[in-house]
């Protein structure tokens, strides 16, 4: 069973206190850092007059990413599966002669 640990999250100068698990916490803080930097970005990038509108457009660009991967993963496993498939017919071909 994993450590309990109290941490403090900082995103977009806001601090979060959080109870997790030791096993989670470095994800946690990377995530973290991500999106900050992610916020400096779209500060950069674009005229922002409000955090919480640069905060939606990393929240979309991170589901949208998840959401890519998920895409991305299923046409992997299709074309795996179709590959196997083939292959076992050509076995199957094989073995029955």
């Amino acid at each position: 069973m994993s450590e309990k640990l109290n941490i403090k999250i900082s995103i977009a100068d806001r601090v979060y206190p959080l109870t997790v698990d030791s096993s989670q916490e470095e994800a946690l803080r990377s995530a973290s850092k991500k999106i900050d930097k992610m916020i400096q970005q779209f500060e950069q990038s674009y005229a922002v007059r409000d955090k919480q509108d640069v905060l939606a457009m990393c929240a979309l660009q991170f589901a949208s990413q998840t959401e890519q991967t998920k895409i991305d993963t299923s046409e992997d496993q299709t074309n795996a599966i179709k590959r196997l498939q083939s292959l076992d017919n050509k076995l199957s071909e094989l073995l029955s002669k």
